[in-house]
């Protein structure tokens, strides 16, 4: 058992909510395990899911000693960018898929950090595995980093809430941007009808910031650089294609014609920036651009 504490950092938000949010990996449903188990605790007490909590609380939480990982550890090859006992950082190529899932049941990046990794693994939501901080989707290609224990886990989770995490993209948006740079900060959320996508829900929909500025211009389309404050899901996708420039190549949002030679939407994730979860010294890597977003770059030139 790892026992951690919890500050309130919101007036009025429900417990169950709160871990979720808090807590890298945990959805809503594995918060209110822990609060039925009453093991979280404040001033002493037992907290129900549907308590309200309040800035200056502090919650008591025991997280369960983690189970193994029911995925194969798998010899993929990683492009390591940065590695130590806490954290590793990776490139990861276009295609792989991030974490298992229906469809995907290996060969993916969690399955490549298992053999990689070995014992070196986070286990804070209560299972066995490489800590992925923050995700990518599958036809992104850049860096995502991934915690080796549960101090770095939580360290970085924290990190991805405040902010102090700061992740850097490049894309080709469709059209040309009438100014240099701009900031959309519209709530995102899971779409009415199709599930599968995202979209702009000011009713339901989750805080979401991302920060653009004009890299390069070429007739009909914008190579751009996307800053993002928050992490939702396909959040760059959403918000360009929301003041009408969509990602070349993103048939989900945008143009539903794929273009030739690319295998989804243009979108590289270039820089990642930290603090290191043991020597709190800021961590900055990078990588360069792909030769298939080159390839792109020098098609539009023309």
């Amino acid at each position: 058992m790892t026992t951690i504490r919890l500050k309130i950092d919101r007036e009025g938000e429900r417990a169950d909510a709160f871990l979720a949010r808090s807590l890298p990996d945990f959805t809503r449903s594995a918060a209110q395990k822990l609060l039925e188990k009453e093991m979280v605790l404040l001033d002493g007490k037992s907290v129900r899911k549907n308590d309200r909590l309040s800035p200056g609380q502090e919650l008591e939480v025991t997280l369960p000693d983690p189970e193994p990982l029911d995925v194969i550890p798998q010899d993929i090859p990683l492009d390591v960018v940065y590695e130590d006992a806490d954290v590793i950082v990776v490139n990861k190529p276009v295609g792989l898929v991030v974490h298992p899932a229906p469809g995907h049941p290996d060969g993916t990046l969690v399955n490549a950090l298992l053999y990689h990794c070995g014992t070196s693994l986070s286990g804070v939501n209560g299972v066995l595995r490489p800590g992925i901080v923050h995700r990518i989707d599958r036809d992104t290609s850049g860096l995502i980093i991934a915690a080796k224990n549960d101090r770095a886990h939580l360290a970085l989770a924290a990190q991805l809430q405040d902010h102090t995490l700061a992740r850097t993209y490049e894309a080709v948006a469709v059209g040309g941007l009438k100014e240099d740079e701009g900031t959309v900060e519209a709530p995102i959320g899971r779409h009415p009808v199709d599930r599968k996508k995202m979209a702009i829900d000011h009713k339901n929909g989750r805080p979401a910031v991302t920060h653009w500025s004009v890299l390069g211009r070429y007739p009909g389309y914008t190579h751009v650089e996307c800053r993002l404050e928050t992490g939702r899901t396909h959040q760059i996708r959403v918000h360009m294609a929301s003041i009408g420039h969509p990602l070349l190549g993103d048939t989900v949002y945008g143009s539903k014609k794929p273009w030739p030679g690319l295998a989804g939407q243009c979108l590289h994730a270039r820089k990642l920036r930290f603090l290191h979860p043991t020597t709190g010294e800021p961590v900055e890597v990078e990588c360069p651009l792909p030769d298939w977003f080159q390839r792109v770059l020098k098609q539009i030139d023309k």
